[in-house]
């Protein structure tokens, strides 16, 4: 298994935590899984972090004898920057039907569709799935409801087809801008930012929690 997430709760103060946890962390298994939709094989822990790193030492990060290269992550650090996102591969046709001439009125004024940004693309904690594929929201095996996004790990990361806040656009007239962010970086550094997983042709991992159920169970969702 390698380390792909790991968050406190501190650091995630929209996230609701188990009773007596702070820290969560995601792992899988680097190979391709049938039964996991062909893809990393996941784990999701609830920790308390001062149990946790009792006795721990720091060193080099683990690493497995085989691995499938595009599940394995480098290590890299997470900057939270809240976004609000409204349904979209998700939301109901019948109002889609409604909105549809409001749809038509925004991409007029600002340019862009909708559905290019409802949703935002990269790995983040709530929100809805970027589904590449159609939904495939689970149900509880439990008690049968549907269960709630907990987190996306998608291989969308800066530097190719990412959402971001109009404010984090450069002024440009050309048809496509820059990130004010990468104006002036050094396109050696910013080739080391995220965590580098193509996750099959630019997929994503999807999981989902069931909050009602004891132990709060866990299932994800692949795609790409």
């Amino acid at each position: 298994m390698v380390p792909v997430v790991q968050l406190y709760a501190r650091d995630v103060p929209g996230l609701v935590f188990p009773a007596g946890t702070d820290l969560l962390q995601i792992l899988w298994c680097p190979l391709v899984h049938e039964d996991a939709e062909y893809a990393a094989n996941p784990r999701i822990r609830w920790r308390n972090a001062a149990l946790t790193s009792r006795g721990t030492l720091a060193g080099e990060r683990p690493r497995p004898h085989t691995a499938e290269e595009e599940f394995v992550p480098r290590p890299c650090t997470v900057s939270p920057t809240p976004a609000v996102e409204y349904p979209n591969w998700d939301l109901p046709e019948r109002l889609g039907k409604v909105l549809a001439h409001r749809f038509e009125g925004l991409k007029e004024e600002k340019g862009y569709d909708y559905f290019d940004v409802a949703t935002t693309q990269q790995s983040k904690v709530g929100g809805y799935p970027a589904w590449t594929q159609p939904p495939r929201w689970p149900d509880c095996a439990g008690c049968g409801t549907r269960m709630e996004h907990l987190l996306s790990i998608t291989a969308t990361e800066p530097g190719g087809g990412r959402w971001l806040p109009l404010d984090d656009w450069a002024s440009s007239q050309d048809e496509t801008p820059t990130p004010c962010w990468t104006a002036e970086a050094d396109p050696a550094v910013f080739d080391t930012f995220g965590h580098d997983m193509d996750m099959g042709d630019l997929g994503g991992t999807y999981f989902f929690i069931c909050r009602r159920c004891p132990d709060t169970p866990f299932t994800h969702r692949y795609d790409c």
